[in-house]
């Protein structure tokens, strides 16, 4: 059953490229997510990844505690395609064109494939855009403020591990170090990690050496024999074979989507192995964007509230303890929570805990720029 409030696919006039956005939920606010210009095998598949980004950027923000609903972007790019400057301007006005449609009711941001500098392109057309350049009034690049929030997840679960949060000496294993993942190498390096990482492209190894960090293939890394194993690259990487595999106690990290099924937290639970949902670890970047962009508020204020994360994640594994159930479970369950009381009693309930039905915008959200 579709949980999502809306879904548009849209063929770009200019680009001749499928424009997909996937509005999952204004229950707590206006919805917010990334634009994602990514390749994919057929344009059906851009869409499965509009859906579940979309309902995991409500899940992002149920549990952070912020007034926003969850939606995503994905413009689905043949594989092989490469867009010159000028089609690629096409793209982010036909993007544009989209999120001017909504009315104010999504907002988008930066993703896999897009940078600040996009949104910049995108504000000419629609206000409805966040992580502009900071020089255009934006919060700009979400990236190390991201890494930050992921940081202080890393610390909640060291405390969970060993009693405290000082990540000196822990080894952990970090896959993927673009943009978000090598913010974070550095900060993990800064805080005397013993650092093994990995990255599809070879060329980040220089990164690791100025590090001071192992390199190991992607196919190996995840079973290196580590303390956490932390996803920062395309989601997908838990599968069952590679949770079989795992040598880590725990694993948190900034990827999206990281489980490849559902049913796979079940069996890192059975496996001892503690996982803190990507939803609310990847959260650091939506919160800096969300409290500066929206809320008016300072840098310094901006900044707690990122790490406040650490709270999040020890409040997240003790009510896990406490009812008996995953931190997948737990997760969900919070932030479903916070949806539900934001939803008038007159509305259903929305199937299995997602989004509420489409009456549940009937009053119009307030535009989120």
């Amino acid at each position: 059953m579709l949980d999502h409030e809306q879904i548009l696919i849209r063929r770009g006039p200019r680009s001749g490229l499928p424009v997909i956005l996937a509005l999952h939920s204004t229950a707590l606010g206006p919805a917010a997510g990334g634009l994602r210009l990514w390749r994919y095998p057929d344009w059906r598949d851009g869409l499965a990844d509009a859906l579940r980004l979309s309902a995991a950027m409500t899940l992002k923000f149920a549990a952070a505690g912020l007034a926003g609903g969850g939606g995503k972007t994905v413009v689905a790019l043949p594989q092989g395609t490469r867009l010159d400057p000028a089609r690629r301007r096409d793209v982010l006005y036909d993007v544009a064109d989209v999120i001017d449609s909504m009315g104010g009711v999504y907002a988008v941001g930066p993703d896999v494939g897009t940078a600040p500098a996009d949104m910049a392109v995108i504000g000419e057309v629609t206000p409805h855009v966040f992580c502009k350049p900071e020089d255009l009034g934006g919060s700009g690049d979400s990236s190390p403020h991201t890494a930050r929030g992921t940081l202080a997840a890393l610390r909640a679960v060291g405390r969970r591990l060993y009693g405290d949060g000082d990540l000196e000496g822990r080894r952990m294993a970090l896959i993927g170090l673009g943009h978000v993942g090598e913010h974070l190498a550095r900060l993990l390096a800064a805080e005397g990690v013993e650092l093994t990482v990995t990255d599809i492209d070879t060329a980040k190894r220089e990164l690791a050496e100025e590090l001071g960090a192992a390199w190991r293939s992607p196919e190996e890394i995840v079973s290196a024999d580590v303390d956490i194993l932390i996803p920062a690259a395309l989601g997908g990487v838990l599968t069952t074979r590679a949770v079989r595999d795992l040598r880590c106690r725990a694993v948190a990290g900034p990827a999206n989507n990281q489980l490849d099924t559902p049913e796979v937290s079940e069996l890192l639970h059975q496996r001892g192995i503690v996982w803190i949902p990507d939803y609310i670890a990847s959260a650091g970047g939506v919160i800096n964007a969300m409290t500066t962009e929206l809320h008016g508020l300072g840098v310094d204020q901006a900044l707690a509230r990122v790490n406040a994360i650490e709270g999040t994640v020890a409040d997240l594994l003790k009510t896990a303890d406490d009812l008996g159930v995953t931190p997948a479970q737990a997760g969900l369950e919070m932030a479903r929570r916070r949806i539900r009381a934001a939803m008038p009693e007159t509305l259903p309930r929305p199937h299995r805990g997602g989004a509420p039905s489409p009456a549940g915008a009937a009053d119009g959200p307030a535009p989120f720029i």
